[in-house]
């Protein structure tokens, strides 16, 4: 059972180096992103913990760089509560798990042992929902052939919707998990960008597969035809 702890407070990652090691782990330590990447890229681990903010190469950079390498070795991110970057962005890019410090040591190892069942197999890191595929490495989106041009909150709204593809999606589902925790805003941005959405992977190619469920919420669907004679689906 073999971990990489990559992580830049030292004495963190000392202290949890040991404790791992009094579990019967064996443990590598690296203090930085580059030192990561290539640590995973020479030897092989069973689990990869992983800060995300690093010197010289961030956890995210790091992620992406040995999944574009296909390393599918399970990813637990290690985030702090006030840290600018979003969990999220960690799941798009490939990781498995996260945990946020400062966390329960007996937590991390239970987290470390339920990856280790799951093991790695290789996966797709492009979601595809019919024609429509979102690349979470290199944020392309395309319909078929289609490049589709979306600003950040467009592509993170299709992402969280491709993620819940068939499920109905509530407005506060999607206030907690596509805008950050400072937004005072009320929900009806939710309602601005869904229109924008559909004008871009909807109205121009005849197709209807981000509907409203009235009262309820919002499902993205395989590609179904927009009903002939119908308003611009992109209005409701």
């Amino acid at each position: 059972m073999k971990v990489l702890i990559v992580e830049d407070e030292k004495m963190l990652a000392e202290t949890v180096r040991r404790g791992l090691s009094n579990e019967g782990f064996v443990v590598d330590v690296v203090n930085d992103g580059v030192s990561g990447v290539r640590a995973a890229k020479e030897k092989r681990y069973d689990v990869i913990l992983l800060d995300l903010m690093l010197p010289l190469k961030n956890g995210y950079d790091v992620l992406k760089e040995i999944r574009e390498h296909r390393i599918w070795t399970p990813v637990l991110m290690l985030t702090a509560k006030d840290g600018e970057y979003d969990q999220t962005d960690a799941f798009d890019l490939g990781a498995d798990d996260y945990l946020t410090k400062p966390f329960s040591f007996l937590v991390l190892v239970a987290r470390i042992r339920a990856l280790m069942r799951r093991g790695a197999p290789e996966r797709p890191v492009v979601l595809s929902i019919g024609t429509l595929s979102l690349d979470p490495v290199s944020r392309n989106v395309r319909r078929g052939d289609t490049p589709l041009s979306l600003t950040a909150k467009e592509y993170g709204l299709l992402h969280y919707l491709m993620r819940r593809h068939g499920q109905v999606v509530s407005k506060s589902e999607i206030l907690d998990n596509v805008w950050d925790s400072a937004f005072e805003g009320g929900d009806n941005v939710i309602e601005v960008y869904i229109g924008y959405l559909r004008r871009k992977i909807d109205t121009p190619f005849g197709l209807h597969t981000l509907t409203t469920i009235r009262g309820m919420g919002y499902m993205l669907n395989p590609d179904r035809p927009a009903p002939a004679g119908s308003p611009d689906p992109a209005a409701e």
